[in-house]
């Protein structure tokens, strides 16, 4: 029987939530932290609309908002973690970047203070707006959709015998007049703070997959054009068994920004890389996958 009129149930809030709130929910759940500008853009067409809704989730409890200092005089924009209800609804959520071993949480208060707590905060935001650079793409392009978004933590578990830890692992699917192009790849996010041997060194694990599983190209993201140049000229004439591809970080991933190191004269979009889902056989952990795009909503 529903509750007598003026009594709410403890689950009359879930009725509120729209779709589009549920796939914003499960992003936090699997990339812990994401800030006001990347969920509007990513969701959103409207900021006015985004403000308002993300206002509506965090008193109902889905969100807990989480505001930061002033840079030169100007507003940052709020963060945003599950609160107490969004935890509820994904009890199985990554609840500490930095200490795997540690019990769950005792709440969402404390699960967000270990993220925000963790040097790796700054490095999430970075590597989440790689990928909400494509989610907004898709919206603009409908013919374009991201069909996986991974956490480093879910892409090491998931092919954790090559020992590989990307920042991110995504599939990018585009339909054409003739044909489908469906490109897995994995992101490695570089801000020029790790010297040049340290990141082709990260490739081996990435060796060991090609064996077994997908061998998908490893997007080296870049901060500028120098370090871009000296990745390249490091890579080239190295054999590597998963295409490599260097791009300088901006607005549209998605874009004909990326040079394989086989081929760094020519800039290819995202969609055009080389990529091989890999032996259709028990060891291959994407071994008979079928990509179908998610549908996605206006603003309600």
């Amino acid at each position: 029987m529903p509750p007598p009129a003026g009594k709410p149930g403890p689950f009359d809030p879930l009725r509120r939530l729209t779709s589009r709130d549920e796939l914003l929910l499960s992003w936090l759940a699997e990339h812990y932290l994401l800030s006001s500008d990347q969920i509007t853009h990513a969701l959103f067409t409207n900021p006015r609309t985004a403000r308002q809704r993300l206002t509506i989730l965090t008193r109902l409890g889905f969100l807990t908002a989480i505001p930061r200092g002033r840079d030169d005089g100007a507003p940052q924009p709020w963060l945003y973690t599950l609160g107490p209800l969004g935890l509820g609804l994904h009890p199985r959520a990554y609840s500490d970047p930095d200490n795997l071993g540690l019990k769950p949480p005792r709440s969402s208060v404390d699960r967000a203070r270990r993220i925000l707590a963790s040097p790796q905060a700054e490095h999430f935001l970075g590597v989440n707006q790689f990928f909400v650079d494509l989610h907004a793409h898709h919206r603009s392009h409908p013919h374009a959709s991201l069909l996986r978004w991974w956490s480093e933590r879910h892409a090491t578990d998931t092919y954790s015998r090559a020992d590989i830890h990307p920042d991110g692992h995504g599939i990018w699917q585009v339909h054409g007049r003739d044909s489908t192009r469906t490109v897995g790849f994995f992101l490695e996010l570089d801000r020029s703070t790790e010297n040049l041997a340290r990141v082709i060194g990260k490739l081996k694990g990435y060796e060991t997959l090609a064996r077994f599983g997908p061998r998908y190209p490893v997007l080296l993201w870049v901060p500028d054009t120098r370090r871009e140049t000296s990745l390249l000229r490091a890579l080239d004439g190295v054999h590597t068994a998963m295409p490599v591809a260097t791009a300088v970080q901006q607005t549209n991933p998605a874009g004909p920004i990326w040079a394989l190191t086989t081929d760094p004269y020519q800039r290819r979009p995202l969609h055009q890389l080389p990529s091989d889902p890999g032996p259709d056989t028990v060891t291959n952990p994407d071994r008979g996958q079928t990509y179908h795009a998610r549908d996605d909503h206006d603003d309600q």
